[in-house]
């Protein structure tokens, strides 16, 4: 518009300059003037346009999530524990979830951990350690009577975890939560598929947690919809009750005999997963695992979840 206005001035000038002037060189004068002005006018236009065109746009930042990826070490349950350790380092994660049934290695003749010796335990807590791993929750068994969970909260107790994952039987509910409240660590109760679990559906889960403080959520994503459970629907229901979530996908829903396939190729939909646990602003755990055993081993599909848990988020690794 600055170049329109200042054109339509010159032009009503000269023109009445040339009226009482008439000479021709003025003509010639206003054409140059003209030209010069329209010139500047489009040059400066032109520049800015491309300027613009060119100006890198920039990219909405993605969202950071408060999330600590491990893998359970159940998935490599073949090999021994300093084994698993080292698919675990390999696959370029930081955190392991144990279990204690375990084979420890060859160094302790392949005892499992549940019959370790206190320096047993530390031997193989030192092992975390020179991996740079931090092992920060264990899948504990317990069993039928009080001392066999004591037992195991021992474990858990030698490795300094934060949480235990476990399914302790109704009948132990209270004897459990306060074992847990005794040694200062949380129980994450797992779910199973139904006829196998009591943890099976949320709503027998959040049962569970009613009147037991030192209980909260471990749910297994994968297990879900063996019962023709969503794993969404089941993690709105359990919001604010999650402190650790076990990562794994599934072919097909309402099929019990069917094994888990690599996360992100079966029928649960992690971006909904994703941006629900955003929605509640979890910070927590996610451990990937997996109960089929491929050969030679299930790092070559760990190490696929790795690389669909970055991409999808799109964030940093």
């Amino acid at each position: 518009m600055q170049v329109h206005d200042t054109i339509v001035g010159l032009i009503l000038f000269f023109r009445k300059k040339s009226q009482k002037m008439k000479h021709k060189y003025q003509i010639l004068l206003l054409a140059v003037v003209l030209l010069g002005v329209g010139f500047s006018g489009n040059f400066s236009l032109t520049l800015r346009a491309q300027s613009n065109a060119q100006a890198p746009k920039n990219k909405p930042a993605a969202k950071k999530v408060d999330w600590k990826l491990g893998v359970a070490l159940y998935t490599f349950s073949t090999a021994s524990f300093p084994e698993q350790l080292a698919y675990a380092d390999s696959a370029s994660l930081k955190y392991v979830e144990g279990f204690v049934f375990a084979k420890a290695g060859k160094e302790l003749q392949d005892s499992a951990l549940f019959r370790l010796s206190p320096s047993g335990l530390q031997h193989l807590k030192k092992q975390i350690a020179d991996k740079g791993l931090k092992m920060e929750s264990i899948y504990i068994i317990g069993g039928k009577t009080v001392a066999d969970w004591k037992r195991d909260f021992d474990i858990a107790k030698a490795f300094g975890v934060k949480y235990v994952t476990a399914e302790p039987p109704r009948n132990l509910w209270n004897s459990v939560d306060s074992l847990a409240g005794v040694y200062g660590v949380k129980v994450a109760l797992h779910n199973h598929w139904k006829g196998n679990s009591i943890y099976w559906h949320p709503d027998s889960l959040l049962a569970a947690l009613e009147g037991h403080p030192n209980f909260a959520a471990c749910p297994d994503l994968g297990h879900y919809p063996k019962s023709g459970i969503n794993p969404i629907l089941a993690l709105k229901k359990l919001q604010g009750k999650i402190i650790g979530i076990h990562l794994k996908d599934i072919a097909e829903y309402n099929n019990k005999k069917i094994q888990d396939v690599p996360v992100g190729t079966g029928v649960i939909d992690f971006p909904a997963v994703f941006d629900e646990l955003k929605t509640q602003k979890y910070k927590g755990y996610i451990m990937i695992e997996r109960d089929t055993k491929e050969k030679p081993s299930n790092l070559s599909s760990v190490k696929q979840t790795v690389d669909f848990y970055y991409k999808t988020l799109a964030i940093p690794r």
